[in-house]
């Protein structure tokens, strides 16, 4: 055999490329889900009591995903931060996995 026939037999027996599959597109109930347990990690990351970090989340008529952060009366300052620095920080994370899900959603500390 010679080389220009090795070459050639080479590149017949090479193998196909492979093709990513599509990614599955996630359900709107399981969006909520990761932007609730986004918020958590957050207020238990920066809480003194942890334990006391609750969230909530309702959705409206109009499809508005209502997530309610609750946290200890002494670690509310905390959650909210100096002006508000915080909690807005939150609300701009909610809003990026909002955008990608095509939702809208709203943080409230009570």
């Amino acid at each position: 055999m010679s080389e220009s026939d090795e070459q050639e037999e080479s590149q017949i027996t090479s193998e196909p490329e492979e093709q990513e599959e599509p990614k599955p597109t996630r359900k709107p109930a399981m969006q909520g889900e990761n932007m609730k347990e986004l918020i958590e990690y957050i207020a238990k990351s920066i809480v003194d009591e942890p334990d006391e970090v609750k969230v909530d989340e309702e959705t409206d008529e109009e499809g508005l995903l209502t997530l309610k952060l609750q946290v200890a009366d002494e670690d509310k300052g905390r959650v909210i931060g100096k002006q508000g620095r915080i909690a807005e920080a939150m609300r701009a994370l909610l809003r990026v996995k909002a955008a990608k899900a095509q939702a809208r959603v709203r943080l409230e500390i009570i």
